[in-house]
């Protein structure tokens, strides 16, 4: 008998799940593949797709390692370029650590600082050491001084002060003209000096609480 579409209808025509077993073939093969496709979807919903979720996360973190590890080759590459640039950069530290001065050795340095002027024959008008204002690790000691004097001998007094063995840098420069042929020169002269022991110990407690206070 030739299959036609209504001979195919009829199969599926009076079935319950009753009688499963005796269902034409093509019913039964149709049931069995509706059964394969919800099956299907409930193991793509209940485990694949967490699984395949997983393994995305795998793959993530196995891009970051990878960068990781190739971070670190570079890193072990250059051990003794950065070995050595650290030690550079240690001995530029203590360089510069040189420059400061200790607390005993301020009035020296304002004293070496007044001579450069009196050495270049200028007038002291003013010399103020300022309060001393306290960093971290270092203590910084501002003093406004105007001096009068020739041109060539002020321009001079700055190049004098740029050369001493100690930090000492000159703020807010401001020449005014005086009676001819002088010059008066107003600045800001700050230097610079290490911490002892007793302050350090008393920035790092002052650190700490003010910590503790923003943290209540």
């Amino acid at each position: 008998m030739a299959t036609t579409p209504a001979n195919l209808m009829a199969q599926f025509k009076g079935l319950t799940l009753e009688n499963v077993g005796s269902w034409p073939a093509l019913p039964r093969l149709g049931l069995w593949a509706a059964v394969l496709i919800v099956c299907a979807i409930i193991g793509w919903l209940v485990v694949w797709k967490e699984q395949l979720d997983n393994l995305d996360q795998l793959r993530q973190k196995e891009i970051a390692l990878k960068e990781q590890y190739r971070s670190k080759i570079q890193q072990a590459i250059n051990l003794e370029e950065l070995r050595r640039q650290k030690e550079q950069v240690n001995q530029y530290v203590l360089t510069l650590e040189k420059q400061l001065p200790s607390k005993a050795e301020m009035d020296a340095l304002l004293s070496d600082i007044n001579q450069a002027g009196i050495g270049r024959g200028l007038q002291f008008e003013l010399f103020r050491p300022g309060q001393v204002v306290l960093k971290d690790y270092y203590a910084e000691l501002p003093i406004t001084v105007r001096v009068s004097g020739r041109y060539h001998d002020l321009a001079s007094f700055t190049s004098d002060i740029a050369n001493l063995p100690r930090i000492v840098t000159l703020n807010n420069l401001n020449v005014v003209t005086g009676k001819s042929p002088t010059l008066a020169l107003d600045a800001v002269a700050k230097t610079f000096r290490y911490l002892d022991e007793d302050e350090v110990a008393s920035q790092r407690k002052a650190r700490d609480a003010a910590k503790k206070a923003g943290a209540k």
